[in-house]
């Protein structure tokens, strides 16, 4: 017999061998003997009060074995003879398309213009020590995209969007930890993230795929409305059948070619702001009621803020407790901004993107004149503006927060994790009044919300700019754009997801598509 239960275990409770057993028995009164094993289903920790519980969903089996395999089956066969479906972009959308594409029964071939995991930390290393941005190989291109190295969050809202459980049963299979299907905001770590991505890539391979790394698409030979070859940036032409364009919401190129050939793409709202960075000491005692250090079992405190300033959102994004900032420009010229964390969220930091929402039917009367392609100019021009600020390199502007909200210059700036430096910067002149006065009426209204918050020991820096693509990309209810009706516009890049779990949803949404007809 199986029981499925609900516990609440306090604190001190959590810190007892064998305390799931206990209360199991205790709530069904039974007798603990007769309990052969227990499989926690969900986890999560409510902190609203000083008496921190964390509440558990469990399977609980009573003179019945746990089954030791999972019900989800990835069927994935030799597809090394089979039809070719290309993707653009080996991120999560496309490495989730070309998996499902093996388990159709098709043959993927990936077009990547950036590096593998492996190859690409060089250029990381450039960027942070060098300041010098390869513009094909970064933190958002190559292999696995901008969540290779983005903490590997797997939180999400777009729980209609497709089966959230089985992708995150397909990360496990490829080697992540079986704790992301328990808890309630489940991440891998940046540090754990590359090993996964390594085994979807062999996966692939394995199976008859195929990826080409360092191979950027430059152009689309189009006829009858179909896209009959892709232009390599080496001069070559490969031939297509069916295009998934995954290419993610920092391929500026695609965009602009997409619009030079008069192919249908739309401005679409999105945000932009700076990145918050405290001790992560300090959220710990808001969030934990605690003074000093957090107690061992606790994990490193996040938090999670929204408040409406003038009609427009302003709100937390991408938080990375016990995180680092990192340098997420892909040309150099600009400075972008954005947070990573690594599996044990153990460094001294917590950060995260304050970004007031940006409406792109109304905010951007001056950026008329690029058309569909104002919100992007709009965000260009902060990260040069950001890129000036900083000193005309990586080293990123910056200002104590509580100096931004009450408009003073800082003369000093606290410690900080972003590798390549900050430099000091009245931030709150030199953002567009449309964000920079929201953000300093919002940072005031989180202070009130979370006391000790709004505090000198804070920094801000700027810019925090790729939060979403401010392009998005038409397509038919069957997934295919409009007009190039082999052509299969796919996750973030496209307007489709927000973060690694909808964008390898609707990966594998496009493949599907994409397979039904050939």
């Amino acid at each position: 017999m199986v029981k499925e239960i609900q516990l609440r275990i306090s604190l001190k409770e959590e810190e007892i061998s064998g305390i799931l057993f206990l209360k199991s028995a205790e709530k069904l009164e039974i007798d603990k003997a007769n309990i052969s094993g227990i499989k926690i289903l969900r986890k999560s920790i409510d902190a609203r009060k000083p008496n921190i519980i964390f509440n558990y969903k469990v399977a609980v089996f009573i003179n019945e074995d746990v089954p030791k395999t999972s019900e989800y089956h990835f069927d994935y066969q030799d597809v090394s003879k089979a039809k070719p479906i290309h993707i653009i972009g080996f991120g999560p959308a496309g490495m989730y398309a070309a998996l499902r594409c093996i388990e159709l029964g098709f043959k993927p071939i990936v077009l990547e213009r950036g590096k593998n995991v492996k190859a690409r930390r060089r250029d990381l290393r450039a960027i942070n020590q060098e300041h010098f941005v390869n513009e094909d190989s970064n933190y958002c291109f190559g292999e696995g995209g901008a969540g290779t190295y983005s903490d590997g969050k797997l939180y999400t809202r777009s729980l209609k969007r497709g089966d959230v459980r089985r992708i995150f049963e397909n990360l496990v299979y490829h080697g992540a930890t079986e704790q992301i299907l328990v808890d309630a905001h489940p991440h891998i770590g940046t540090n754990k993230l590359p090993k996964v991505v390594q085994n979807i890539r062999e996966t692939v391979l394995k199976h008859g795929g195929e990826i080409h790394f360092e191979t950027r698409v430059s152009d689309f030979k189009i006829k009858n409305n179909k896209i009959y070859a892709l232009e390599l940036q080496n001069g070559e032409d490969m031939a297509v059948d069916k295009v998934i364009l995954a290419t993610g919401h920092s391929a500026r190129d695609i965009f602009y070619l997409l619009h030079k050939k008069h192919i249908a793409i739309e401005a679409k709202s999105f945000a932009m702001g700076v990145r918050a960075e405290h001790p992560q000491h300090i959220i710990d005692s808001i969030q934990y009621h605690c003074s000093g250090e957090r107690p061992e079992l606790l994990p490193a405190a996040s938090y999670s803020l929204v408040e409406q300033v003038n009609d427009r959102g302003v709100y937390s994004f991408c938080m990375c407790p016990g995180g680092f900032i990192v340098p997420a420009a892909t040309a150099n010229g600009e400075v972008v901004v954005n947070g990573m964390s690594p599996s044990k969220r153990n460094n001294l930091y917590a950060n995260s993107g304050i970004v007031v929402e940006i409406n792109v039917d109304t905010d951007l009367p001056k950026y008329e004149q690029f058309g569909p392609l104002k919100g992007l100019e709009y965000q260009k021009n902060l990260e040069k503006l950001a890129f000036t600020a900083g000193g005309r390199n990586q080293t990123a502007p910056a200002q104590r927060l509580t100096d931004f909200v009450e408009g003073k210059f800082s003369n000093t700036l606290n410690p900080s994790s972003y590798q390549p430096g900050l430099n000091s910067a009245p931030l709150h002149s030199l953002l567009p009044k449309l964000i920079g006065s929201r953000l300093r009426k919002g940072f005031d209204a989180f202070g009130r919300k979370m006391k000790g918050y709004y505090t000198e020991e804070a920094n801000i820096v700027g810019v925090e700019s790729r939060t979403s693509s401010p392009v998005s990309i038409p397509r038919t209810e069957q997934l295919a754009h409009p007009q190039i009706t082999n052509l299969y516009p796919c996750g973030e890049g496209a307007g489709y997801a927000g973060g690694i779990v909808s964008a390898a949803m609707d990966g594998e949404r496009c493949a599907e598509a994409a397979c039904e007809t050939l």
